[in-house]
């Protein structure tokens, strides 16, 4: 397993998850006023973001949680974690 995959992240506190009706879910930055969609899969994974857990720690989670999921879970946690790094919407923690 990669080395990254084994690093804890965290949500940034102020990003507001805000769960809608439908199955969707919404990211509020308040420090950009950017929202963000997020599917149901996006929201476990997001619940999962808090220091304690890696990106395989979340696969195992969303392994356990989801249905038919996909063998490159791990690659797909990978680029939503990278996407919310680079958004400020998340660190990776550094202990």
């Amino acid at each position: 397993m990669n080395q990254h995959n084994k690093r804890a992240v965290i949500a940034n506190p102020l990003v507001i998850l805000r769960e809608e009706f439908d199955d969707r879910a919404i990211l509020f930055d308040p420090e950009t006023g950017n929202t963000f969609g997020v599917n149901p899969i996006g929201v476990l994974v997001w619940k999962q973001l808090d220091g304690l857990h890696s990106i395989d720690d979340i696969a195992d989670i969303v392994r356990e949680k989801a249905e038919a999921v996909p063998s490159e879970v791990i690659s797909h946690i990978n680029n939503f974690v990278i996407t919310a790094v680079d958004l400020g919407l998340a660190s990776y923690d550094v202990k």
